[in-house]
């Protein structure tokens, strides 16, 4: 059963081995307890389309895919996003942050992410920064 959803930023550090705390604290968890959204592909697959060497990044992202599930955004995701954009309509510029965040609220999971302020805001989306000192 998911306990954790990585955001994006969780996903590149992962995929760049770096910083070390995001890779220990992967480590600690168990098989299944990490999803990444299909939000969240959607951008890495972006970021594999752009990138100067997308045939090594593709399979980077392929490999981490084999890690980590990643979680459809369903129906219930989808309810989630109308409560999420509608408490948070005055920020224009982070559809994706509030796909996300509405993704994780809908799945009850934590999401992983470098970014708590950006997603402070999202009621109900509870937040953990794996590049601080994890025990």
């Amino acid at each position: 059963m998911p306990r954790y959803m990585l955001d994006t930023n969780m996903c590149i550090y992962l995929l760049k081995h770096q910083p070390e705390s995001v890779a220990r604290k992967f480590a600690q968890c168990r098989v299944g307890e990490i999803i990444m959204s299909a939000i969240t592909f959607a951008e890495l697959d972006y970021g594999v389309a752009a990138c100067a060497n997308p045939e090594r990044e593709a399979n980077l992202l392929a490999a981490l895919t084999r890690r980590i599930k990643v979680a459809p955004f369903e129906q219930n995701s989808a309810r989630a996003y109308g409560a999420v954009r509608l408490a948070t309509r005055e920020r224009k510029s982070d559809h994706l942050d509030k796909l996300i965040a509405a993704h994780a609220i809908s799945l009850n999971v934590v999401l992983a992410t470098n970014n708590i302020r950006d997603f402070s805001a999202y009621s109900g989306l509870v937040l953990e920064n794996w590049t601080e000192n994890v025990h």
